[in-house]
């Protein structure tokens, strides 16, 4: 049974833990990509307080990034290659924590709430497939335990999934 909203008080490690279990089991036996990215986005949307937005954007031809599935307000559909903390994440090859996007030179507003970003590049065998995506409506949401779990999840994402091409 999958549970949700995790008590504020929660040691983050113990809770990223307790979502990479519930992504096991949500994955166990499925490895179409866009089905786990619309249970992982949910899982991620309903169990992490303070966040505005959790979602998946595929990379494509040309370096740009595509919308995939997501929870939250309607967001931008396509980003230009190198464009925005998304753009940056993937232009990078690594994780990128902005904990005031507005400070963040070229930050794209898909929602004007959102305050602070995550966005972790997914990757299999070194190539960048797309990136995972979470703004929070609070300055400074996240930090390195964040980053370290949000990490492992697009592990688990990427190793449970099986991609075209």
């Amino acid at each position: 049974m999958l549970t949700f909203r995790p008590k504020p008080s929660a040691a983050k490690p113990a809770l990223y833990r307790d979502l990479l279990e519930q992504l096991a089991a949500l994955f166990a036996g499925e490895s179409d990509p866009i089905a786990n990215a619309a249970n992982a986005s949910a899982l991620l949307f309903w169990s992490l307080a303070d966040v505005n937005w959790t979602g998946f954007y595929f990379l494509r031809a040309g370096g740009e990034l595509v919308l995939g599935p997501f929870h939250g307000k309607p967001a931008c559909v396509r980003i230009a290659a190198g464009r925005g903390v998304c753009g940056a994440a993937v232009r990078r090859a690594e994780s990128v924590l902005v904990p005031d996007v507005h400070e963040f030179p070229g930050h794209i507003a898909c929602d004007p709430d959102s305050r602070s970003e995550l966005v972790v590049p997914l990757r299999r065998e070194g190539a960048i497939l797309g990136v995972l995506d979470l703004d929070s409506p609070l300055r400074a949401r996240f930090d390195g335990e964040d980053r370290a779990g949000i990490e492992a999840v697009a592990e688990a994402y990427v190793a449970a999934s099986m991609f075209a091409g």
